[in-house]
């Protein structure tokens, strides 16, 4: 019995150490997993909505709207408002408004263009009079008609739910009591001094005893706040035709400007249909020109001839395409690329299949192309600005927001008209004085446009994204959407990720994140691409954000760890009912009564006040409602 059990005993040692050493020999020989980014930060995921931007209290702005029972419009809004008052080296009323919005109940995508157009009266003939030999990026002449507010008035008309009184109620509240400003927004800030300090109206607007406001310094505008309590009370008319139309255009007289009246209330924004491209099975969808958005498609069309997946993240093969492609995208967009108004522009077939099929085989796999021709079709450039915000929003009912909204350039023009607390924008910069060109300047004519939102959808799942930073954005847009097709990263990974971008349109030149391997970049070296090494978290590769819903009813948010920003989430019904807050009914507020039976409401002191109370009694009346219904049940 002795001689069998231990026969048995060593019957079972060897099976069991030949199981594990073939076990060993299956893990040896199973190719490593992918490599994926290292992130800094966590998906942020819910069931109701989120907001997702470039600084933490602007996204809390947009949650609380969404938390009032606003939506994803109002709640995008909301947002765009208070970062313009927090980080307005980027953005503000001053600038241009771009966005995609999807519809949950209908399963649509509406894109919205509120690019502002040159004034009457600039024109090639005039600046070449003046001296100038290219537009400039400062000043009064690098001023185009501004269509933030515009567009926030179409957005809200149209999808919204709130009134502006309620969604301009945060950025109100900042503008008049401060707010600690943020260490990224500070450097910036600080950086723009010289800028700020040339004109007396933007020195007292932005700066505090001559210089800019400290990291954690209490900032405030109380000119802002004004402006945003006369479009609470006026809508769009205050900005394009009442008071602050009236103070655009004493600055533009005191400047020699040429825009007039009817260019400010002519305005109105544009409703487009995105353009959009299939990818790994994924629909991808930009707006159309004026913006850069076909660069994007373009290089995604190109990029999809080659195995991206199989040469994996960060691998010389994968980059050195992606390098390509866009010099190549690029030099398309240049050429053919402007007004749709002013010119016919073939959009259909650059976005087509053989075209990016064509354009993949000029990729040489063993040497970087340092000249790259555009495309040849039957039938700009060295501006630089990059200042721009970019967020996102989702509601509870999965609708999502892609926003985009820029002054061009770090404070725009550099310009603040008298009493209005925000700074325009020189997005005039971006058109050419070259003859017979797509983007050759003229009046009431949009530029060529940087700033695009995006979107992409597959298998019930949608994400609203995109990443700032001028001409970096269509490239980076294509490095987002390899990471999710291609590599299979969630969208934190896939905003994380280290990025290359290329500024210029001509050379081998090449800004790379320090986060790309070593010796990845030494073989791209060899190939004769001139890296320029940036430091991981740089700015250099612009601040992105995104959203994301998913079949079962799940949402989540990424923000960009290369800035102050955060996706916030809504909170749930945790308290139940909202306690009704008690409302003083100040004497001035009864006048406001009897003011509103005789004047119009402007007129009316308190009347934004009224508003307020307004919308807090419907607020409550739902509140009360709802616990009626649930003592009934």
């Amino acid at each position: 019995m002795k001689r069998r059990a231990l026969i048995a005993v060593a019957l079972t040692i060897i099976v069991l150490a030949t199981g594990a050493a073939a076990q060993n020999n299956r893990a040896q020989n199973r190719p490593p997993a992918p490599p994926r980014p290292q992130v800094g930060r966590s998906v942020v995921s819910t069931q109701l909505g989120i907001v997702a931007a470039s600084h933490p209290l602007a996204a809390r702005a947009g949650v609380e709207i969404l938390e009032r029972g606003g939506n994803a419009i109002d709640a995008a809004i909301a947002a765009n408002a208070t970062i313009g008052l927090m980080e307005p080296s980027m953005n503000g009323i001053g600038g241009d408004l771009f966005i995609i919005d999807y519809e949950a109940k209908t399963g649509k995508t509406y894109g919205m263009n509120s690019g502002g157009w040159a004034p009457t009266g600039l024109t090639p003939e005039l600046l070449k009079s003046k001296g100038q030999t290219r537009m400039p990026g400062s000043g009064i002449y690098s001023v185009t008609v501004p269509g933030a507010v515009a567009g926030w008035d179409a957005l809200r008309t149209r999808f919204g739910t709130k009134p502006f009184s309620e969604i301009l109620a945060p950025a109100i509240y900042y503008a008049e009591n401060g707010f600690p400003v943020s260490e990224i927004i500070s450097r910036g800030w600080s950086g723009a001094t010289n800028k700020l300090s040339q004109h007396p109206n933007t020195a007292k607007t932005y700066l505090i005893n001559g210089r800019a406001p400290r990291a954690g310094e209490v900032f405030k505008n109380p000119d802002l706040a004004k402006s945003y309590k006369l479009i609470a009370d006026e809508g769009r008319n205050a900005f394009y035709r009442g008071p602050i139309a009236q103070a655009i255009l004493q600055l533009t007289k005191e400047q020699g400007g040429t825009m007039t009246a009817a260019d400010l209330a002519d305005f109105q924004p544009e409703w487009v249909t995105p353009i959009s491209t299939t990818y790994r099975g994924w629909t991808v969808s930009e707006l159309p020109p004026n913006t850069t958005g076909i660069a994007a498609l373009i290089m995604l069309n190109i990029m999809e001839q080659y195995p991206l997946k199989d040469f994996g993240f960060h691998s010389t093969k994968s980059l050195h395409v992606m390098m390509e492609a866009k010099k190549l995208a690029y030099a398309d967009m240049l050429r053919y690329i402007g007004d749709p108004r002013s010119s016919k522009l073939p959009v259909d077939i650059l976005t087509s299949k053989p075209h990016g099929a064509s354009r993949a085989k000029l990729i040489d796999m063993n040497k970087a192309a340092c000249t790259m021709e555009p495309a040849h079709i039957e039938g700009y450039t060295n501006s630089t600005g990059n200042d721009t915000i970019y967020l996102s929003a989702i509601d509870k009912d999965g609708n999502i927001v892609s926003l985009i909204q820029s002054n061009y350039s770090g404070f725009g023009s550099g310009l603040v008209a008298p009493g209005t607390g925000f700074v325009l924008h020189n997005r005039g910069g971006l058109f050419t004085l070259e003859d017979k060109h797509p983007n050759t300047l003229a009046p009431r004519k949009r530029p060529l446009h940087t700033i695009i939102p995006a979107f992409m959808e597959k298998d019930g799942v949608r994400i609203g994204f995109g990443i700032m930073g001028g001409f970096n954005q269509p490239q980076a847009h294509a490095q987002f959407v390899a990471n999710i097709a291609d590599y299979g990263f969630n969208i934190q990974e896939a905003v994380e990720a280290g990025r290359f971008t290329k500024g210029s349109f001509q050379g081998c030149d090449v800004d790379i994140e320090a986060l790309v391997p070593e010796e990845v970049r030494k073989e791209l070296t060899a190939l004769g691409h001139q890296l320029d090494v940036a430091q991981s978290r740089s700015g250099t590769f612009g601040w992105g954000q995104a959203v994301m819903s998913e079949p079962s009813g799940v949402h989540s948010g990424a923000s960009e760890p290369r800035h102050d920003g955060a996706a916030i989430p809504q909170i749930g019904p945790v308290f139940g009912v909202r306690p009704m807050s008690r409302v003083k009914c100040p004497r001035p507020l009864v006048l406001s009564f009897l003011c509103l039976f005789l004047f119009k409401p402007r007129h009316c002191r308190g009347y934004s006040r009224l508003i307020e109370l307004q919308v807090e009694f419907r607020y409550q009346l739902l509140n009360l409602r709802e616990l009626r219904q649930r003592l009934l049940q």
